[in-house]
């Protein structure tokens, strides 16, 4: 931001106005979409009349904007006036919004600003008459008013309206006139003129007839106008189009609706608002027909929607409902084909077909199968087969993948007979006149003989093509048919080089190309030409896997190898004979020393398959042993061969081939390559016969060949070419009796929808407009693109081989369909003996019944539902934990289990409030006293003795019913989540290997997809940059199509998958490294883990802070954070004051609560649901973590019903278990209980997504449950367990005791562990200095970035520490932590990464050098710490570094003293 008048330097205004905009800082100036208005963005220090802007306006457009032809617009912002009331605004600032009315509206202004406006709190009243068009236009100013105090003082405002009669006016007596008539005028006499009867005329209007058909409204006559053709404000207009969105928000004080939708033609996208009152919005059940998906014909008027970013919206007058204006695509065809070739969403940002929507069209056109053939992945494979599963017949999914293919069948070392390095090799080039063997001539022969590592002999001619030499080929290696003419032909040049070869190893880069012409050529003149050969490309590859080619020049410009002449044949022969002489050097160097060995290390090489040259293939799996190969590949092509894409080279292809199908795919494949580039007979036959089908697509598919000016496809020039090539494709078919099937190469749905790949492939940079017609085809428009076959043969390619392909392909699930379970032998009677043995250490021999029955009925539950083993699993891990000295924090439900309570898996005791006697094992459950604190924490019961044997009794239990966890049947799949510390969830994950073994675990698979906000910059970016206005709906249309596209994939943050002893993986899924990284050791599911988390077992070890700051601060303390109590009162008014930390609101800038910096507590959020519902206890605060983690349970839902008296902080809806127990109290039947609960918790009812929802509401109000309570289930997005809560706090609340009586413990861990940005040139040099940042991080508070954002939280502890009266002491590099505060003589030394821009590992290269000795100099202090200059610079800033000279040089001087 710059001041008002640095940005307009030449602006002239005198000294009254200069005052006025002194303090103006002017943001941004842009232009309208028109370009004829410049908004210029400002925020002031003081408000602004609406004259006084226009006055300025003015000046700015007389002395700056006139002569460009621009009006200037000034958009001010008083963001100082955040500290004001709203009624404080309003008086200063009142008068001016009503004359900006005025200006807008004369007639707004006359009805709305007769009154001064009157305000209560943040509600606005305005005063008007109770009249038929205030009341239509009020909720135009409702909206006008609220958008100006949004936007200039960023406040939310309510305005209302008090409607008064009019005062009922005395009618004028009338006045009396006296005629005079003129005198000249003669009198006559005066006829009485009869008296005409008054006939009222009839107008020519034509009354229209109501339409029965409209809604809403009276008519929707008049001609229809595309969407896209509405350009401006140009009145009124009739559209036709689907409803997208809508919305409905109350004003007038719940009297109406404000009501907008989006309506779409497909040519464009307009918002539509009406107003409408809410009785008659009920009466015509308005919101039935203003449904998403609709179609309507509406009317109304177009204008600018200033609340729009100034987009254009249509008021409507008038709507009706119509039928499908849009006809969809029907495949008619009595004959139905099979689409063998289709990409989802999952194709790698390529596909854009939803999958559930593909599986659904070919099945709705009478389809019989389709295959899923995503680019190198099979991630779609569960949704298709979901899909598929909904319907009632046949229909097949045939699962496969667009695999890329590499022929690794051509070795580096060709007939090795173990020649050592050291022999005698011939390293050659050739030039030819093209890349086929069979058609092309060579032209030149280049060639050294090496033996025993020197070059001993060289041959080098022209040789006579006798065809003109091709002018590309000149152009490359510069040879003429000059050159050429008077050379020897093939005939003669070929013996000879046979004889100069004899006994010697050929060596070639890319020696397959070369070493092909010389069989083809000596097979032609019946020569022998077996010899051993070796490839310096493979050898590169293996020697140098980083370099991005592995082109001669390249490679020889790595081992300094000069190359003059590249591309003439004796040229590039000595070069590289030169690489291959350093190649030698270098593999003797690894121990290889013969061809043999040099076989065996090339072998397949990864190194080498990844950087071949890939082609697509497509595999289908036949059958079951086909899908597990399937996966097989795919994982090997992750985890060994990826390199830019997932490659599965063909020998292990051919390897693991059984059960499956293979295709020979689009133009990108094997075989059409090889046709395009006229390979010989031999090599298509090859191809031929190795796929088991032959693939080909509709010529369009291919146009971009005849515009491509690569060299590839020079031969391609019109459409008959490309349908030529199909023709030749269907001839070998019939050669070599393979099936010929017709695919489409499906990237998307319908024509219509290449919008979308073309939005994305220009989010990826790569600008493709012109996008093949990649849809999906009915069984016509096959049979018609392929009529130039005949109508025979267009029935076979199209029909007949593709079912045929399908017809042998096996019905099978993708993933395996049974529950697989890990087995741990003995589990059931294991967690039975561990969890008896837990609860009579302590409630004794004689277990109470609460306890007893409670434990029985769990752990038949959990052991008939075979989950016996997940405890045992959960608990082991625990245990270890604990042993290794970190607590273990619960999350989710898993606390509501009592059995999880006695095996140690969680602290979280369900069972009702009681005491018990760790000494004698007395128990109370049943006593009044107890019964009291039903629903509540055992620990807000009062301290009490045992009153057998005096020993103070135990608090405990928590109230949660098991029924939460596993339902009421116990047959709920348990999901047991559980919090280590961060620093310890590694080890955690280690030992899951331990317990099960190497290579049973797997880390979760995750899959993330382009989401609503990057998908919206994708499509505004496409248009902006062609010069195109999209309005915000269209682009939000738009985006839809593009939302869902696989961009990478990841792993959950905690989740192992365990794979039982005896299986197979691939049985379930493929595997492969987190986003692809191949410098991971980290293995995931390939397979969003939720795809196959109902049949493989999978662990949530999620890592956490809590359990990391109680060690550290166990460490410090040496208290055992689980002997804390967790009914302190001192820790408990932290929550309520800041009395406990002997500082005031004062002290702390009007901090008012000391939990700041509490897990959970500590949010600005949180603390001032702390303020309004003033906790007294344990329980109050697990109601708030309940109520803070849930979605839209506190914010307009629990904080509306409390302030409203419908209920209080206890009997609020706050945890999903307040939902159950509650309305079985209200005798609500048990299952429908769960089954309300659970919907509601997942914020399904919200949705709208509950169609049984009536039905319960009517079955909770016959059970007397009150209406507030049901309005409340129905807002609720999502909700926190009881468990969970209970969970956090315990954690909490210790953290918060030693906040109180261990402070510098405190801080050091907060500090080491939780803070976000700490600064220690900010932070820790003085109170003084720590809150002059702050008050200038508070004044611009909405321009801060993330990291001071950060910052300022860390900020507002640190102040807290300074005024508690404990102080920092100076980093000593010697002694300093890299990542942890500690405690230094009653002072905390901060950790050397709180140096700006001292990461983790310089902070540790620090602390490692500080080991070996005092540091001479800062420069000695930089060479041996790695830090940067930057880092030491500002060391010596701060004075950490004053003892130490810049640089170990001894000067003259020096020497002198």
């Amino acid at each position: 931001m710059i001041g008002f008048f640095e940005a307009f330097p030449e602006l002239s205004v005198d000294d009254k106005m200069y005052d006025m905009f002194a303090g103006v800082q002017v943001e941004k100036v842009n232009a309208s979409k028109t370009k004829m208005l410049a908004l210029i963005h400002c925020t002031s220090d003081q408000l602004l009349h609406y004259r006084t802007l226009k006055n300025m306006e003015y000046k700015l457009y007389r002395q700056i904007f006139r002569s460009i032809g621009v009006n200037p617009h000034l958009e001010i912002s008083y963001p100082y006036t955040e500290s004001l009331e709203t009624a404080k605004i309003i008086e200063q600032y009142g008068e001016s919004m009503q004359e900006e009315l005025r200006e807008k509206n004369k007639i707004e202004y006359m009805k709305f600003c007769s009154h001064p406006m009157e305000v209560k709190g943040d509600e606005i009243r305005i005063t008007c008459d109770d009249d038929f068009l205030c009341h239509k236009l009020s909720g135009e100013i409702e909206e006008y008013f609220e958008g100006m105090m949004r936007k200039r003082f960023n406040r939310s405002v309510k305005i209302c309206f008090n409607y008064v009669e009019k005062a009922k006016r005395t009618p004028k007596q009338p006045e009396v006139y006296t005629v005079i008539r003129p005198k000249e005028q003669p009198e006559a006499e005066i006829k009485e003129t009869p008296k005409k009867k008054f006939v009222p005329q009839k107008s020519n209007k034509k009354r229209i007839a109501k339409d029965p058909g409209v809604f809403y409204g009276n008519h929707v006559m008049g001609e229809r106008i595309p969407i896209k053709e509405i350009v401006d404000e140009i009145g009124e207009v009739v559209i036709e189009g689907k409803i997208l969105n809508v919305e409905k928000r109350e004003i007038s004080n719940g009297e109406k609706y404000l009501v907008t939708f989006s309506v779409t033609d497909y040519t464009d996208t307009i918002m539509c608002k009406i107003f409408v009152k809410v009785d008659l919005a009920e009466e015509l059940s308005l919101f039935e027909m203003l449904a998403g998906g609709n179609n309507i014909r509406a009317r109304g008027e177009v204008k600018e929607d200033k609340y729009d970013n100034g987009d254009l919206s249509i008021m409507v007058y008038a709507m009706k409902e119509i039928a499908e204006f849009r006809k969809g695509r029907q495949d008619t065809c009595k004959l139905k084909r099979v689409e063998l070739h289709a990409h989802t969403q999952m194709s790698d940002m390529d596909g854009m077909t939803n999958c559930a929507q593909l599986v659904k069209r070919a099945h709705d056109w009478g389809h019989p199968a389709i295959a899923i053939t995503d680019h190198g992945v099979v991630q779609a494979f569960p949704d298709a087969y979901h899909t598929a599963q909904n319907f009632k017949d046949d229909f097949k999914v045939i699962y496969g993948c667009e695999a890329y293919l590499v022929d690794d069948l051509f070795d580096t070392v060709l007939n090795s007979e173990g020649q050592s390095l050291q022999g005698s090799f011939v390293v050659f080039d050739l030039e030819t006149t093209g890349f086929s063997a069979t058609r092309n001539r060579i032209i030149e022969f280049g060639a050294v003989k090496v033996e025993n590592g020197s070059i001993t002999d060289r041959f080098s001619t022209f040789v006579n093509p006798q065809v003109p030499i091709p002018p590309r080929i000149t152009e490359v290696t510069s040879i003429t048919n000059d050159m050429v003419k008077d050379a020897p032909t093939i005939e003669t040049v070929l013996p000879e080089f046979l004889e100069f070869c004899k006994g010697c190893v050929l060596v070639a880069h890319n020696s397959e190309f070369d070493y092909t012409f010389i069989q083809k050529k000596s097979k032609e003149q019946n020569l022998e030409a077996e010899f051993t050969v070796v490839d310096t490309v493979g050898i590169a590859r293996v020697l140098f896997p980083h370099l991005a080619k592995y082109t001669l020049d390249n490679v020889a410009k790595v081992l300094k190898i000069s190359l003059v002449n590249h591309h003439r044949a004796v040229e590039d022969a000595e070069a590289t004979a030169e690489i291959f002489e350093k190649l030698i050097v270098m593999l003797e160097k690894e121990g290889i020393t013969d061809l043999d060995q040099l076989y065996e290390r090339t072998h397949c090489a990864p190194e080498i398959t990844k950087k071949k040259r890939s082609f697509h293939a497509i595999i289908l799996a036949k059958n079951e042993v086909g899908r597990v190969n399937l996966y097989r590949l795919v994982s090997m092509a992750h985890l060994n061969y990826f390199h830019r894409r997932p490659r599965i080279p063909k020998s292990q292809l051919m390897k693991w081939r059984e059960g499956l199908i293979l295709g020979s795919a689009c133009e990108a494949g094997e075989l059409f390559s090889a046709l395009r580039e006229e390979a010989d007979d031999q090599r298509i036959e090859e191809l031929v016969n190795f796929y088991d089908y032959l693939e080909i697509q509709p010529v369009a598919n291919n146009e971009f060949m005849l515009h491509s000016e690569k060299e590839a496809y020079e031969n391609f020039n019109n459409w008959e070419d490309l349908r030529e090539i199909n023709r030749r494709i269907v001839k070998l078919g019939e050669k070599y009796n393979k099936p010929v099937c017709a695919t489409c190469d499906v990237h998307f749905l319908d024509p219509e929808d290449e919008i979308y790949r073309r939005i994305l492939f220009a989010g990826k940079k790569m600008a493709d407009d012109n996008q093949p017609p990649l849809y999906l085809r009915t069984t016509e428009e096959m049979l018609e693109e392929f009529s130039y076959l005949g109508e025979e043969k267009a029935i076979e390619v199209v029909v007949t081989n593709t079912n045929r392909i399908a017809d042998c392909i096996e019905p099978m699930s993708p993933v395996y369909p049974d529950k697989c379970p890990p087995v741990i032998p003995n589990s059931d009677q294991e967690l039975r003996d561990i969890c008896y043995r837990k609860a009579h250490s302590m409630y004794g021999e004689d277990l109470p019944v609460q306890v007893s029955e409670r434990l029985e009925h769990e752990l038949n539950s959990i052991i008939k539902n075979g989950f016996a083993v997940m405890y045992i699993i959960a608990q082991k891990l625990v245990w270890k934990s604990n042993e290794d000295g970190y607590l273990v924090g619960s999350r989710g439900s898993v606390g509501s289990s009592f059995v999880a309570t006695m095996s140690g898996i969680t602290e979280v005791n369900p069972l009702p409030a009681h005491y018990y006697c760790a000494k004698c094992h007395y128990s109370d459950f049943d006593s009044e006293e107890v019964k009291a604190y039903a629903g509540s924490s055992g620990f807000d019961m009062p301290p009490k003795k045992c009153p057998i044997c005096g020993e103070e009794l135990v608090r405990d239990g928590h109230d949660i019913p098991f029924e939460t966890f596993l339902g009421f049947y116990g047959d709920k799949e348990p999901d047991i989540d559980l919090n280590f510390s961060g620093e310890y969830q590694s080890k955690a994950h280690s030992y899951t290997e331990v317990i099960f073994g190497a290579g049973q675990t797997f880390r979760a698979g995750t899959i993330g997809t382009l989401a609503d906000k990057t998908a919206y910059g994708y499509v505004k970016n496409y248009f902006e940059e062609r010069g195109e206005h999209k309005r915000t709906v269209e682009i939000e249309r738009l985006l839809q199509g593009c939302v869902g596209v696989r961009r990478a994939t990841g792993q959950h943050p905690g989740g192992i998958v365990v794979l039982p002893m005896g299986w197979d993986i691939y049985t379930f899924t493929p595997v492969q490294h987190p986003a692809n990284d191949m410098e991971t050791s980290i293995i995931t599911t390939h397979f969003d883990y939720h795809s196959i988390d109902h049949n493989l077992l999978k662990l949530d070890i999620l890592g956490h802070d809590d359990p990391t700051m109680i060690r550290m601060l166990e460490d410090i303390t040496g208290v055992d954070a689980v002997t804390i109590g967790l009914d302190d009162p001192m820790v408990l008014s932290l929550f309520a004051d800041t009395s406990a930390l002997g500082v005031t609101p004062d002290d702390l800038m009007g901090c008012d609560l000391g939990s700041l910096g509490i897990p959970e507590f500590g949010t600005d959020f949180v603390m001032q649901m702390l303020r309004d519902t003033k906790p007294k206890n344990f329980s109050d605060l697990v109601r708030i973590s309940g109520l803070s983690h849930g979605t839209d349970v506190w914010l307009n839902n629990a904080q509306y019903y409390i302030a409203r008296g419908d209920c209080t902080l206890s009997t609020a809806i706050c945890t999903r278990d307040d939902i159950m127990t509650y309305l079985i109290h209200t005798g609500v039947e048990n299952g429908t209980a769960f089954n309300i609960m659970e919907k509601v918790r997942k914020g399904l009812v919200a949705k709208g997504k509950v169609p049984q929802w009536d039905e319960w509401k009517k079955t909770m109000k016959e059970a007397g449950v009150p209406d507030w309570y049901i309005e409340s289930c129905g807002k609720i997005k999502y909700m926190f367990p009881k468990a969970h809560a209970v969970a956090y706090v315990m954690m909490a609340f210790r953290i918060a005791y030693f906040k109180v009586y261990y402070p510098l413990a405190y801080y050091a861990a907060f500090f080491s562990i939780r803070a976000k940005a700490f600064d220690y040139e900010i932070m820790c040099q003085g109170r003084e200095k720590l809150e002059a940042t702050m008050k200038d991080y508070k004044k611009r508070k909405d321009q801060l970035s993330k990291k001071e954002q950060d910052a300022y939280g860390d900020m507002k502890i640190v102040q807290e520490m300074y005024a508690r009266g404990y102080e920092f002491t100076p980093i000593d590099i010697f002694t300093a932590k890299a990542k942890h505060f500690q405690i230094v003589d009653g002072k905390l030394m901060p950790a050397l990464n709180s140096i700006d821009g001292m990461g983790d590992k310089a902070a540790e290269g620090v602390v490692e050098a500080a080991k070996d000795g005092p540091f001479s100099s800062c420069e000695n202090f930089k060479n041996r710490s790695k830090v940067s200059g930057t880092i030491v610079d500002k060391m010596r800033e701060m004075h950490l570094l004053d003892n130490l000279p810049l640089s170990d040089q001894i000067s003259l001087l020096d020497l002198m003293a």
